[in-house]
């Protein structure tokens, strides 16, 4: 590709990670479109296999898990009969799994909303861990066998089931419907019901829509190659554990998790590709 100079490419990942779309960041940097997704993908996974490396031996006490969706190429139902069943193309759902108390996203994956997803999240997570902890998950059931498997009794588990009721007349295309009741359900061990909550793991969520014109559903900045939505994740993460000073924390959650010892600039983690 076209070598950027390293301060273009710090312009390009500060309008990347600022929720800036690829033609958008390319119209306010001069720099070209094949440039800009090149960068995004090779600076996304060094990224990834950063934060793969670093997040690791965590001391955390409770957990929060959650699944958020998007799309590759179009959405599920607007794929034309002959791409139906292609790999990479249609829904795709972001699994994460966040340190309640430092806000630190441990780990992610990239995939279906089905068994398998929640397996490799699960497992990847049991990993990263040094201790004990609580964790809650939505009532999506595949959560259930693959927490048992991967950390047996070893977990003080709960699911956090909410009740929705009918969506309103002329708000259902782009309102979620109201929520009725949160049934919190003690699945293994002695989960603390206080702390039985998936609210930072869901505000988070509302992160990433806002730091990534990708997750939102009435958008043209969708990405087009699923590659290029797994970099933008792991790119929007580490500048999220890292760089970005969290309002609550009045620190970056990878300082809160004593894993960084300074707030980290973005020509910090575009200096990342000179070890790659």
């Amino acid at each position: 590709m076209n070598r950027l100079s390293r301060e273009r490419q710090t312009a390009v990942v500060r309008c990347l990670v600022e929720g800036n779309s690829i033609r958008s960041t390319v119209r306010i940097t001069g720099a070209a479109k094949n440039t800009v997704a090149k960068l995004l993908v090779e600076l996304g996974h060094v990224c990834w296999e950063y934060q793969n490396q670093a997040l690791r031996g965590l001391t955390s006490k409770r957990i929060q898990c959650d699944e958020i969706w998007s799309f590759v190429a179009c959405k599920q139902k607007n794929l034309s009969r002959d791409r139906r069943g292609e790999s990479g193309v249609g829904d795709v759902w972001t699994w994460t799994a966040m340190d309640a108390d430092t806000k630190l996203m441990i780990c992610w994956q990239v995939g279906k909303r089905d068994a398998p997803s929640a397996y490799d999240l699960i497992t990847d997570l049991a990993t990263r861990l040094n201790s004990r902890v609580q964790l809650t998950t939505d009532g999506f059931r595949a959560y259930l066998t693959a927490v048992e498997d991967v950390f047996g009794a070893d977990i003080d588990y709960a699911m956090l089931v909410k009740l929705y009721g009918q969506d309103t007349e002329g708000e259902k295309r782009y309102s979620s419907p109201v929520c009725l009741a949160a049934e919190r359900s003690p699945i293994t061990g002695s989960p603390d019901r206080r702390h039985i909550s998936t609210s930072y793991i869901e505000r988070q969520n509302l992160t990433m829509r806002m730091n990534l014109w990708r997750f939102t559903g009435l958008t043209n900045a969708f990405s087009k190659k699923l590659e290029n939505h797994f970099c933008a994740v792991s790119l929007h993460f580490i500048h999220y554990n890292f760089a970005r000073v969290h309002q609550t924390l009045k620190t970056t959650p990878a300082m809160a998790a004593g894993i960084a010892d300074h707030i980290w600039s973005v020509e910090e983690i575009v200096g990342l590709l000179d070890s790659n």
